[in-house]
């Protein structure tokens, strides 16, 4: 089972570069889109879906924010839109797709860079995301939630963790709540369970030209799994060219 996990940044852009072409050549079962910014009705009109997939889409109610899809080669038996959220799910960031006892969730978790109010805003999502996350380690699913989690874990996963260590992504309590979840709460994070090198990243900011060049990034893009479909995963992967996106996507095999 391969899993393609990406943050768009904006989907009909991401397809004007090419990525669907790329995506025609991953042979993936799934794959998970973060900040497609965009309404089926949008992506309809500009390219059609990518053949043999069941594509599900869950939009932000703002046209051109955020937003979550999801496509399956299997048809899922259900579709969960949001985890429950008054105050989140408008914005299109939790997209499930059911098939037996297996859930495939694209998520993306708020960035808190902009202002203090999103910063806030972000500490209520993983308070209720935190919430949810037990909800779902207690049940006998096998859970895999991919994608841009705007948190990098430990000092390994960002280039200059010292400069950083008082900016979103990388507060300590953002940190601490990962430490929960790959904690008490249960989940794994795959990549490390295979891969314990540095340099590992997954977004470089466009702020500065050369950051991609020099590798001056943060692995803030994950699968976030169950310890039972964990221990299945054989190879990932960071598919770092050709560029579609300040982010790059993730490989993963099961």
């Amino acid at each position: 089972m391969r899993i393609v996990s990406f943050n768009v940044n904006g989907l009909r852009a991401a397809i004007r570069k090419g990525f669907y072409d790329w995506l025609a050549d991953q042979d993936a079962d799934f794959v998970c889109l973060q900040e497609i910014k965009a309404h089926p009705e949008q992506l309809q009109a500009h390219a059609p879906p990518p053949p043999g997939y069941y594509c599900f889409y869950e939009p932000a109610e703002r046209k051109g924010y955020s937003g979550v899809a999801l496509f399956s080669r299997e048809e899922p038996d259900d579709i969960i839109r949001g985890f429950g959220s008054t105050e989140f799910d408008p914005e299109g960031r939790y997209l499930e797709a059911r098939i037996g006892k297996l859930s495939i969730v694209s998520i993306y978790v708020p960035a808190g860079s902009s202002s203090e109010v999103r910063q806030e805003a972000k500490f209520r999502f993983m308070k209720e995301q935190g919430t949810h996350l037990k909800k779902l380690a207690r049940s006998k699913r096998d859970y895999v939630l991919c994608g841009d989690w705007n948190i990098a874990h430990r000092e390994i996963d960002l280039k200059n963790a010292r400069a950083n260590r008082e900016r979103s992504g990388f507060l300590p309590e953002e940190r601490a709540w990962l430490d929960e979840v790959f904690g008490p709460i249960g989940f794994v994070d795959v990549f490390r369970e295979l891969n314990q090198e540095p340099g590992q990243y997954t977004w470089w900011s466009n702020r500065h030209p050369t950051t991609r060049e020099r590798n001056v990034g943060w692995r803030l893009d994950y699968q976030v799994a169950t310890p039972a479909l964990a221990s299945r995963a054989r190879r990932v992967d960071i598919a770092t060219e050709p560029r579609f996106s300040d982010h790059a996507p993730i490989i993963f095999d099961y």
